[in-house]
């Protein structure tokens, strides 16, 4: 091949229908492993003021983009980060490994102290008067990215052999969430109830990627299951708020009134 000329033969994939097939679900893929990318960017953006949010989000999805595709680009030093570096508790750990257990524990301490601050941290107006970096929170970003983004470029090296398949997948997925993130941002900040249940989420993403840095599976299935239920829940309980109604009680084989006569007449 002639200098500066562009091999097109990378995209031959292009006229094979099982390819176009993959390119599909493997985005699809990335969009889901990307949802807590998405939630953990929006709740660490509600800390900024509301006219930098959009741009910290922007810039924060933009970040994702970039380290997943300079991994993807970096698959031989990606793929050697399984080999073991050392052994703890009969258990060999390698470089992949080792990132994502110290994830875990980032994302557990990270949003062990979120949900702290919402609930027994100052009020708003002393809040206010601290107000949260917007270097330090997309160095925060930032480090997020690049432990998602591990996971995710594994993920579309075990899935695809071609190199322009995978790079599209993650770009489209990008593309996706950058249109999802703003909504999903403003919802979450406009319900306290979400924002707690995201951050929940994290717990659970944070212990997941721990057991997964000692080798122990947990199937995916099962953790989006769970998440998808909840979101499920806590939808009916925002729906029961909106009608301005007394909450609905459950039902019990003593109320308080009958419970109050029996104690009378004893």
């Amino acid at each position: 091949m002639i200098a500066g000329e562009v091999d097109f033969r990378m995209f031959d994939w292009m006229t094979q229908s099982e390819m176009w097939i993959a390119l599909g679900t493997l985005t699809a893929l990335e969009i889901v492993l990307g949802v807590d990318n998405i939630i953990f960017i929006s709740v660490l953006v509600s800390r900024l003021p509301q006219h930098q949010r959009n741009l910290a989000r922007r810039l924060g999805l933009g970040l994702a983009m970039i380290a997943r595709l300079g991994l993807l680009f970096s698959i031989s030093l990606v793929m050697e980060l399984t080999a073991p570096l050392f052994t703890m508790l009969n258990q060999a750990i390698s470089g992949r490994d080792l990132i994502l257990i110290i994830g875990g524990l980032f994302l557990l301490a990270k949003a062990t102290h979120e949900i702290h601050e919402s609930l027994e941290g100052a009020d708003d107006q002393a809040a206010a008067s601290v107000p949260t970096g917007f270097g330090m929170m997309l160095f925060q970003i930032t480090v997020l990215d690049l432990i998602f983004s591990l996971d995710s470029v594994i993920t579309a090296v075990g899935l695809v052999d071609e190199v322009s398949v995978m790079a599209m997948a993650i770009i489209g997925a990008v593309l996706v969430m950058l249109f999802a993130a703003r909504p999903i941002g403003e919802f979450v900040d406009a319900h306290p109830t979400i924002k707690i249940l995201a951050l929940s989420f994290l717990i659970l993403v944070g212990v997941t990627l721990m057991v997964e840095g000692f080798e122990v599976h947990v199937p995916k299935g099962y953790i989006y299951f769970a998440m998808a239920f909840s979101v499920a829940v806590e939808m009916i309980n925002l729906r029961i708020r909106a009608r301005a109604t007394p909450p609905r009680k459950l039902h019990s084989r003593y109320s308080p009134n009958k419970r109050e006569a029996s104690v009378q007449e004893h």
